[in-house]
């Protein structure tokens, strides 16, 4: 029932489904533990260090029988915030790593939808104001529907301004991204629609190709091009774009 959820934590299959088991037998013996686990004897034991290494399992002493039992799920919650606060603490020198070795232009490309996300929080690492030509309504996508918010939350909180020029059949196809990128937006005419989309925020200018309106195509693929003289170049070509195209 949990298995998948709790290898998404970083547990092993074996960690996963002895954690699981214990859960519902409370305390057990090692041998009650590997009949409902369905995990071989020996791959219980080292399940179980694992587990009490990362605080999710204790032992108990009952009438000289050694016993384990599952600590609370919350201590899950608690291995995360460790995480996070380990991170927290470790990102300033990694970041200044990766500063110092950037190059003043690049090209590269993200593939997938973690590669979309990836995109999406450069803008936000930007925090500059974006403006996209042949807007599709990506952000429609049912695999960025957990992503997004904290987006538009921390978009919202950076102040940033949002520009879309939109193809033309957007209006009828996904009407719905209008009220969540909220105006200024404009749109192409209809013979100017495109299967591809060009982003610039910052110095960074990204292109999509192969979308339709509302949807990312089954394995995205982002190509980003990173130059302060391109980016300005193409603000320049939207804004001629901008001037031309009906709201």
């Amino acid at each position: 029932m949990f298995e998948e959820m709790l290898k998404e934590f970083g547990l092993t299959p074996n960690e996963a489904k002895v954690y699981e088991a214990l859960l519902s037998l409370g305390e057990a013996t090692t041998n009650q533990l590997t009949l409902k686990s369905k995990v071989h004897r020996s791959n219980v034991y080292d399940a179980l260090n694992k587990l009490m290494e990362k605080g999710l399992v204790s032992e108990v002493f009952m009438k000289g029988e050694k016993r384990v039992k599952a600590v609370h799920p919350r201590r899950i919650l608690e291995m995360e915030k460790e995480k996070e606060t380990m991170i927290e603490k470790t990102l300033p020198k990694m970041e200044k790593l990766f500063f110092a070795g950037e190059e003043k232009e690049e090209a590269y490309m993200y593939k997938g939808i973690e590669g979309v996300k990836n995109y999406l929080n450069d803008i936000l690492k930007a925090k500059q104001d974006l403006y996209t030509i042949g807007a599709k309504g990506l952000w429609l996508d049912e695999r960025l529907k957990y992503f997004l918010p904290k987006f538009q939350k921390e978009r919202k909180r950076l102040g940033l301004k949002f520009k879309h020029i939109f193809d033309f059949e957007v209006k009828k196809q996904a009407p719905e991204i209008l009220k969540l990128i909220e105006k200024p937006y404009k749109f192409l005419p209809k013979e100017y629609s495109s299967k591809t989309a060009v982003d610039i925020f910052g110095d960074y200018v990204v292109t999509f190709v192969g979308m339709k309106p509302g949807k990312l195509p089954e394995e995205p693929i982002v190509f980003v091009m990173k130059s302060k003289v391109l980016a300005d170049g193409y603000r320049k070509f939207f804004e001629f774009m901008w001037d031309k195209c009906e709201d």
